[in-house]
Parts: structure tokens; sequence; C-alpha cells
């Protein structure tokens, strides 16, 4: 499961830098917007299921 909860981690990095770069104003600006808050919510759930007893969080969330 630390695979998958890396690979979200490594996508949201990508998609952090892929929306930082992009300088073009316009639609892109919306799409370059979404990239980066889509990037800090995917690193910020990897990061919290890659703690310690993460499963008991999400257990009780689910509840």
């Amino acid at each position: 499961m630390g695979f998958w909860y890396i690979l979200m981690f490594i996508i949201g990095i990508v998609l952090i830098i892929t929306g930082a770069l992009k300088k073009d104003v316009s639609f892109s600006v919306k799409i370059v917007i979404l990239l980066f808050f889509l990037g800090i919510l995917i690193i910020i759930s990897s990061l919290i299921l890659l703690l310690p007893g993460s499963s008991d969080i999400i257990s009780e969330l689910l509840k």
C-alpha cells in the first residue's frame, strides 16, 4: 500500500511543478490553479496516509 501513497505523492509534486511552470494568462490560468491545488491536495492526502496508524484514522472517519 505504501507504493500507492508514494505514487500519489509524486503525482502531486508533478502537478504542482506543472502548475508553477505555466505562465500563460487566460483559460490556462484556471487549469494552472486547478493543477496547483489538486497537487497540494494529493500531497497532503498521501502524507496523511503514510503516517503510522492512518488505517485507524480512516476506519474512524468511515464509521
